[in-house]
C-alpha cells in the first residue's frame, strides 16, 4: 500500500484517476491531501472542507473483473467501512443515508464517491472518494453539516483516522464470498438512515411525496412503500429525501 500525501489538489478522486492512466499502481493506492479545492459528490455536488482540519483522500482497489451488476456493492463496503471505525470511536446516532452518505442524527459527517474503471461488463478498479467532517466547526449556514470535534467535543488525529478507515475497508473487500452478502446486505439496512420511517421525498419535477423507506436493492435502488402499498424503487437521480 502507498500513500500520497498533496499539500493540495482540485480532486483526489480525479488525481488518482490520472495516475491510473499514466502507469500501474499498487492495490490500496491512497491519495490523502489537506486542502480539496474542487472536492466532488454524488450527482455532481461540491464537497466544501477547510484546508488541514478533515479527511480527504481516495483509495485505489485494485478488483480483476469483479461484476458490473454488482457495482452498488463496493458502495456498500465503504459506507459500512467508515460507518465501523466512526462506531468504534463512540460517535453518536450513527445512519447510512442513502447511498453512502454517513450521518450522526441528521447532521452529515461523511459523503463518499465510488467511481469505477471498467472494461466491457466488468470493473477493473474502483476509486473510493472519501470526505469526512473531523475537525473543522464552521460550516458557513449548512445546518444539515456537522464534524467529529462538533459532536465529540475533542480533537483527532487524521492520520490515525485514515489508518482506521483503511483497515475498515480492506476488511470489507475480503469479504467478497457470496455467502456472506446476505450478512452484509442485512448489516447495512439495519443501518439505513429513516428506515421504516414515514419520509417525505421529492421528484426532479419538484412533486413531493410521502413514503416508507423499506430498504435498498442489489442494484442499489431506494425501496419505498408508497400510500397505496406499492413499493416502487428510484434511482438517485429519480428522488430526493427532504426528512
Amino acid at each position: 500500500m502507498q500513500i500520497i500525501k498533496l499539500s493540495a489538489t482540485e480532486s483526489t478522486n480525479t488525481y488518482l484517476k490520472e495516475l491510473w492512466k499514466h502507469g500501474e499502481l499498487d492495490d490500496y493506492t491512497v491519495v490523502v491531501t489537506k486542502d480539496q479545492t474542487k472536492g466532488k459528490g454524488q450527482m455532481g455536488t461540491v464537497w466544501q472542507s477547510e484546508p488541514g482540519k478533515n479527511l480527504t483522500f481516495s483509495v485505489l482497489k485494485l478488483l480483476g473483473d469483479f461484476g458490473l451488476k454488482d457495482q452498488f456493492l463496493l458502495n456498500v463496503y465503504a459506507s459500512m467501512a467508515v460507518y465501523d471505525t466512526l462506531y468504534n470511536l463512540g460517535v453518536p446516532r450513527l445512519a447510512i443515508k442513502w447511498p453512502n452518505d454517513i450521518l450522526s442524527g441528521s447532521s452529515k459527517l461523511c459523503g463518499i464517491l465510488v467511481e469505477n474503471i471498467v472494461s466491457g461488463t466488468k470493473i477493473k478498479a474502483a476509486i473510493v472518494g472519501i470526505g469526512l467532517n473531523v475537525n473543522q466547526t464552521n460550516f458557513a449556514g449548512n445546518l444539515k453539516a456537522s464534524s467529529l470535534k462538533v459532536i465529540a467535543d475533542a480533537h483527532f488525529d487524521l492520520d490515525g483516522l485514515l489508518g482506521q478507515i483503511i483497515e475498515n475497508l480492506q476488511k470489507y473487500f475480503q469479504s467478497t464470498d457470496p455467502s456472506n452478502l446476505t450478512d452484509l446486505y442485512k448489516g447495512y439496512h439495519s443501518r439505513l438512515f429513516r428506515r421504516g420511517v414515514a419520509s417525505t421525498f421529492q421528484k426532479p419535477d419538484g412533486t413531493v411525496f410521502s413514503g416508507v423507506i423499506e430498504g435498498v436493492s442489489l442494484q442499489g435502488k431506494l425501496l419505498v412503500r408508497l400510500a397505496d402499498e406499492h413499493i416502487q424503487e428510484f434511482d438517485l437521480k429519480e428522488v430526493k429525501l427532504l426528512y
